[in-house]
Order: C-alpha cells, then sequence, then structure tokens
C-alpha cells in the first residue's frame, strides 16, 4: 500500500466538482459539491448519534437501504437541519443530481453542512447546478472546498493497494473543524474506491472502522447533528469481488484505514482556532476498550488543551484527565511523556511527579504537533486518540459564527 495523490477522484470511475452557487455570502467560498461513479456502487455509510438529525441523513438513509449509491451532493453554508421543508430540500437536491447526470435520485447520498435552523432554498442550488455538472472531471480539491465551513484548509487523502493481485485505489475528502465529538460521526467524509466489495462487507468495514478513526477524534465536545461517513466501491479495479473475511478483506480494511487516519489527523490539526494537533497514545491498557476510554478522556479535557496551547507541561491534568475518565486504571502505575520532532520529556512515573527539565519541556511542546504518551503498565492493550489545543480564537469564531 502507498499513499498517492487524487482524492475522491484516484479510483477509477469518479468524477467530482465544486462551485459557488450562491447559499454562502462569499463570491469567492465554492459552497456546493458534487461526486459521481460511471456505474452504480455499493455503498456504506455511519452517522451522527445526536437525536436532532439533519434532513440529509434521513434522505440519505432511506437512499443507501439497498446498499447502493452512484454519486454525492453536498452544500456548505445551511446545514438543513430543524427546517420544515428539510427533507422536501434534500430529495429535491438528489432530484437535481437526477436531471443533470441521469443518475437515479434514489442512488444519490446527499449532505449539508453550515449554520443549523436557517432557512434555506432549493433556488440556488438548482441554478448552479449546469455550472456544477459541466465541470466534472478529475476535481477532488474543487469538491473538498466547497464541503469546507470554518475548515482552514481542504482535507484530502488516498491510497492504492493489492487485492489478489490487481491494484485499487481508495481517496477521501472531509470536512471538520467544529463540532467535532464524534460516536459517529460529527463531520462530513466521503471516500470512494475502485476495489469490488459487497455492500454488506463494506459496511462492516466502515463500521469498525470508525471505532478506532473518527470516533478517536474530538474538538470541542459537541456532536454534531448533521454529519456522516460514506464510501462508495463501484469494483472497476477489476477484482474479485471480496464477500467475506480474509486476507483480502483485511487487505482492504487496511486500506481504508489509512485514508480515514490520515483525514481524522487533518480534522484534528484543523480545530476551529487550533494551533496544534495533539496526538494520545496509550500503551499498556489492560484491554483495548479501557485504553480508548483514556486516550479519548485525555484529548477531550479542557484543562489539557489549555495548557498545550500555552506549552505547559501540566501532566497534573492528564493523570486528572485519565481519573475521571470511568476507565478502571491502576493511577500509582501510569508513566506520562510529552513527545515532538524537538524531543521528548518524560514528567510523570508510576503516577507520581519526577524531575525534568521545564526548558526541554516547553521545547517540546511549542512545536504544532504534540504526542501525549500515556503507559498504564497493566497489559497489553493501546490505542490512539487525536484533538487539538483550545485557544482564544475558538471562543472568538464561535462567538458570532451565525452572524
Amino acid at each position: 500500500m502507498k499513499e498517492i495523490s487524487g482524492g475522491v477522484c484516484a479510483a477509477k470511475g469518479y468524477k467530482a466538482n465544486g462551485v459557488h452557487c450562491g447559499i454562502r455570502k462569499s463570491h469567492t467560498k465554492r459552497d456546493l459539491a458534487l461526486i459521481t461513479s460511471e456505474v452504480r456502487s455499493a455503498a456504506a455509510c455511519v452517522y451522527t448519534t445526536n437525536l436532532v438529525k439533519s434532513a440529509p441523513i434521513k434522505v440519505t438513509r432511506a437512499n443507501v437501504a439497498d446498499g447502493y449509491a452512484q454519486a454525492v451532493i453536498c452544500n456548505s453554508g445551511n446545514a438543513n437541519t430543524c427546517n420544515a421543508n428539510g427533507i422536501e430540500i434534500a430529495q429535491n437536491m438528489c432530484a437535481l443530481v437526477e436531471k443533470y447526470t441521469g443518475i437515479a435520485a434514489g442512488d444519490v447520498i446527499v449532505g449539508s453542512t453550515g449554520v443549523i435552523g436557517q432557512p434555506m432554498s432549493i433556488d440556488p442550488m438548482a441554478a448552479g447546478m449546469p455550472e456544477l455538472t459541466e465541470g466534472l472531471g478529475d476535481h477532488s480539491g474543487f469538491a473538498a472546498d466547497a464541503i469546507m465551513t470554518t475548515d482552514t484548509f481542504a482535507k484530502e487523502a488516498a491510497v492504492s493497494f493489492d487485492i489478489g493481485g490487481v491494484e485499487c485505489r481508495m481517496g477521501g475528502i472531509a470536512k471538520g473543524s467544529g463540532m467535532i465529538h464524534p460516536n459517529m460521526a460529527t463531520m462530513l467524509v466521503f471516500v470512494t474506491t475502485d476495489c469490488a466489495i459487497s455492500p454488506e462487507m463494506l459496511q462492516s468495514a466502515l463500521s469498525e472502522d470508525v471505532k478506532t478513526s473518527f470516533n478517536m477524534v474530538s474538538v470541542d465536545g459537541d456532536t454534531s447533528t448533521n454529519d456522516m461517513v460514506s464510501v462508495m466501491a463501484n469494483g472497476l479495479a477489476g477484482n474479485a469481488e471480496i464477500t467475506r473475511g480474509g486476507a483480502e478483506f483485511d487487505a482492504f480494511c487496511e486500506a481504508l484505514h489509512a485514508v480515514t487516519v490520515k483525514l481524522c489527523r487533518m480534522i484534528a490539526k484543523d480545530g476551529e482556532g487550533a494551533t496544534k494537533l495533539i496526538t494520545c497514545n496509550v500503551t499498556g491498557a489492560s484491554d483495548s476498550e479501557t485504553a480508548k476510554v483514556v486516550a479519548k478522556a485525555v484529548i477531550c479535557s479542557s484543562l489539557v488543551k489549555a495548557a498545550m496551547f500555552g506549552s505547559d507541561a501540566n501532566w497534573g491534568r492528564v493523570l486528572c484527565a485519565i481519573g475521571y475518565s470511568g476507565a478502571d486504571v491502576d493511577v500509582e502505575k501510569v508513566d506520562v511523556s510529552f513527545v515532538s520532532a524537538a524531543g521528548s520529556v518524560q514528567v510523570c512515573r508510576n503516577g507520581a511527579g519526577i524531575e525534568f527539565s521545564e526548558e526541554l519541556a516547553k521545547k517540546v511542546l511549542l512545536e504544532d504537533e504534540v504526542d501525549i504518551d500515556v503507559d498504564l503498565n497493566s497489559g497489553d492493550g493501546c490505542a490512539q486518540a487525536w484533538g487539538c489545543d483550545l485557544t482564544y480564537d475558538y471562543v472568538k469564531i464561535n462567538g458570532d459564527y451565525r452572524t
């Protein structure tokens, strides 16, 4: 397996585009994205667990109930959530795809992101469809731009991998900067692959993957109303269809995880107002579930996040987060280190403070990517979680997000 370029257009048979159609006030901001496959594809999705769900999620659930899709349409600038006519608008977005591409409306995954509870009209999207569809091509970047809200950069990833001697490709785009605290999910992620895999096995792969990828990301502890992760697999690579577990399914899952983890890191690093990507690596847990609980507690702690912003080696906040995580941990066995490109400094051993260089610690924590390594010294369980620091700009961004 190797990293390649191309995002959602890296695999065979996919085209994408993104345009400004008028939903966003800025005339330079793309706000409508479309991804299409040459053929009907196996499809799998996971959705937010927030009880308040957007209209696009409800329509997408119905459309992919049979395990197939052929296109994705998504707008930014309006979440289409808590709108009286939300279902109608989401269905009309799918109908526009059918009108301009010939792809059946019932084979469309639809997404929206932006402000919740704002009136919405189909008119801007209807006006933008000719440009959007006429420009379909190798434009994964345009689609990635069009789904951004407060993101500061577009998020794309792609890999090539081997299935039964056949080269397959997989790529994805994502948006996510605020309201990031998945329990699936709080961002929009669209993945495409030309690997042949049954809908059942595709759903199995995705549902399992999110447990150690997107469900291990947190920016601010708020679970969004809108978002989803979707995968389309059109089979155009020509491999024998994956219909059961085994080496080929494992290789597919490995490729999927490579794409999703890269997108996870981008989402966490681009948290609203963030200056640093924070990764918590937990080892030595009694089991993997304990490791996941601990890792997530550390990167979710507002006090840890604030300390990371100040490059303050306040390791007691890490221990505090572990202690209230609910995990069954012997705190008198816990070791903690801070690691970055500038070096490594151990700050806690066996649950107690040790002498360390504050000068080195400051140097380590001033980097824009910092790892918090936690060894529970109680077993072989391990996990990784991603977050970011908590800055003044987070409050500024969300203080006037709607206005």
